[in-house]
C-alpha cells in the first residue's frame, strides 16, 4: 500500500467479497473497494471505517485486471441493480466459485470431495422476475427504476440489459402511462415485470384504486404492448388480480425435462432466471438419484419448484413450506401435473424445527434443501438417528450460511460428496451453490 495524495492510497486487490467488492490489505488491516477487481492496482478513497475494516471505492485503475471490460449499462455507475458490469462474465462465475470457496474454509472448515464444474446459463436478457420502484419529485415529474447504490433515490432507467428484450424496450411507454396515472392522482407504490412462458405480467401496485382515468391509462397501456402481455392491479397489501385483458394465457413456467408446467402469480416465490432454473433442477434430481417408492423431503418447497420433479421421478415427496398460499399453490400444480398422489404439502415454520418436528416427518431417504438467504441451520440441527436422510442435496443463496450448516452435516457423520456454483444472478455478485451430502457407512 502507498498513499497517493490527501485521502487517497494505492493498494493490489487480491480477492473479491460477497457483495462485490475487490478486497485488499492495507497497513495490516483490511479493505473492501467498490469497483476493484482481483489482481488490479487502484488507487482509492476510504469512505467509511470501523475497527475490523474500512471501506473505500476506486478512484483509479493503475493496473486493470485482465477480466475487466466496458460495463454494457449506461447505468451501471449509478444504478444498485449489478455489480459486476465491469468484469467478463466467465470471470465473474469464478469470482463467485472462490467466494464459495473461501467461505467453506474460512466458516465452516470444511471442504468437498469434488468440485463441480460451474452451471452457467444466460449473462444478459435473463431476469424475468423484477420489481421497479416509482417516484415522483415535486415537480410530480415520474422516477421509474432500481434503488440507487449509495442511497435509496430511484435510479431513473429506460431500458435494462438484464431484463428480456420485450420488457427492456417497453420501459419507456409503461413510464409515460403511469406517468399519466399519477397525474390523475395515482399514487403507485412499485411495478413488477413476471415473464413466463407465453405470458408476461406487468403488475402495478397502487396506494389505493386507480380513478377511471388512470385506469384508461393502463387500458391504452395493454393495447400498446399487444399480445402476450396481461395488465394486474394490487392495491396496498391486498392480492394482486388481473385487470386487462380479462382472458389471457396462464402466467407458467415450464419443466420440460420433467413434462412439468407450473402455473404462477405475482407475489409467489420464483426463480427469477428460468433457463438456469431448469438447469439446477436437473442438477439436483441427479445427484438425488432418486429411485421410484423412495421417501424424500422437499424443505422450503414453495410451489414445488423441485417436488413435482421428485414425484414425476417416482418419489413419495412430502413438501414443507412457511407460506400457507405457495403450500395451497404447491397442492394445485401437483394436481394440474399429475403428481397429486405422489405428493403431500404442509405448512410449517422450518426455523422452529426441532428433534420431534424432525420425528414427525417419520423416516426419509433423501432430503433436498433450498432455504432462503439464513440458511437451514434448525433443521441441520435437529437432525438426529434415526431419521437421518441417507442423501441430502443443498440448494443454497448464500454461501457463508451454507458454510455453517455444511459444517453441521459433517459433524453428524455426512461425507462432503461434491459442491459448485451455479450463475444464477449473472451480472450481479450474489452466489448461487448447490451440493451433495452422503451419510457415511457404517
Amino acid at each position: 500500500m502507498s498513499k497517493a495524495g490527501a485521502g487517497v492510497s494505492i493498494a493490489k486487490v487480491f480477492s473479491l467479497d460477497y457483495e462485490g467488492r475487490g478486497v485488499a490489505r492495507c497497513n495490516g488491516k483490511t479493505v473492501f473497494i467498490k469497483g476493484a477487481l482481483p489482481c488490479e492496482r487502484v488507487s482509492y478513497r476510504p469512505v467509511r471505517s470501523k475497527k475490523q475494516f474500512d471501506e473505500a471505492e476506486t478512484v483509479a485503475v493503475l493496473q486493470p485486471s485482465a477480466a475487466r471490460v466496458r460495463p454494457k449499462c449506461g447505468y451501471f455507475d449509478t444504478c444498485g441493480g449489478c455489480s459486476l458490469q465491469h468484469a467478463a462474465p466467465e470471470a465473474q462465475v469464478a469470482y463467485k466459485q472462490r467466494v464459495l470457496e473461501e467461505q467453506l474454509q474460512r466458516i465452516g472448515k470444511v471442504w468437498p470431495e469434488q468440485l463441480l464444474a460451474p452451471i452457467y446459463g444466460m449473462f444478459w436478457g435473463y431476469r424475468q422476475r423484477a420489481r421497479l420502484t416509482v417516484s415522483a419529485d415535486k415537480q410530480g415529474r415520474l422516477q421509474l427504476g432500481f434503488q440507487a447504490r449509495k442511497s435509496k433515490d430511484v435510479v431513473d432507467i429506460n431500458a435494462c440489459p438484464v431484463l428480456p428484450d420485450a420488457v427492456s424496450s417497453a420501459l419507456p411507454e409503461v413510464k409515460a402511462t403511469l406517468q399519466a396515472a399519477v397525474a390523475a392522482g395515482c399514487v403507485v407504490k412499485f411495478v413488477e415485470f413476471l415473464a413466463g412462458d407465453a405470458l408476461t405480467v406487468l403488475n402495478v401496485c397502487t396506494q389505493h384504486r386507480p380513478s377511471e382515468s388512470a385506469l384508461t391509462a393502463l387500458h391504452n397501456l395493454s393495447d400498446g404492448l399487444g399480445d402476450g402481455w396481461q395488465i394486474w392491479l394490487q392495491h396496498g397489501r391486498e392480492a394482486a388480480y388481473p385487470f386487462y385483458p380479462h382472458v389471457a394465457p396462464p402466467l407458467a413456467y415450464s419443466l420440460p425435462e420433467f413434462g412439468i408446467i407450473m402455473p404462477f402469480r405475482p407475489g409467489d416465490f420464483t426463480q427469477i432466471n428460468a433457463q438456469m432454473n431448469a438447469l439446477m433442477v436437473h442438477r439436483a434430481l441427479a445427484m438425488l438419484d432418486i429411485r421410484p417408492g423412495e421417501q424424500v423431503a422437499d424443505l422450503f418447497c414453495g410451489l414445488g419448484n423441485f417436488s413435482l420433479p421428485m414425484a414425476k421421478c417416482g418419489a413419495r415427496v412430502l413438501g414443507i413450506e412457511g407460506a400457507e398460499a405457495l403450500v395451497q399453490r404447491a397442492r394445485q400444480n401437483a394436481q394440474a401435473n399429475g403428481c397429486a398422489e405422489n405428493t403431500r404439502f404442509q405448512t410449517a415454520d422450518l426455523f422452529e424445527t426441532d428433534a420431534a418436528t424432525v420425528a414427525s416427518w417419520g423416516k426419509l431417504d433423501k432430503m433436498l434443501l433450498d432455504p432462503p438467504r439464513s440458511g437451514a441451520y434448525a433443521v441441520v440441527q435437529a437432525l438426529h438417528a434415526p431419521y437421518l436422510p441417507q442423501r441430502i442435496v443443498y440448494v443454497s443463496c448464500n454461501p457463508a450460511t451454507f458454510a455453517r450448516d455444511a459444517a453441521v452435516l459433517v459433524a453428524k457423520g455426512y461425507r462432503f460428496k461434491a459442491a459448485g456454483v451455479m450463475n444464477m444472478f449473472a451480472q450481479t455478485a450474489h452466489v448461487e451453490s448447490i451440493a451433495w451430502f452422503e451419510r457415511a457407512s457404517k
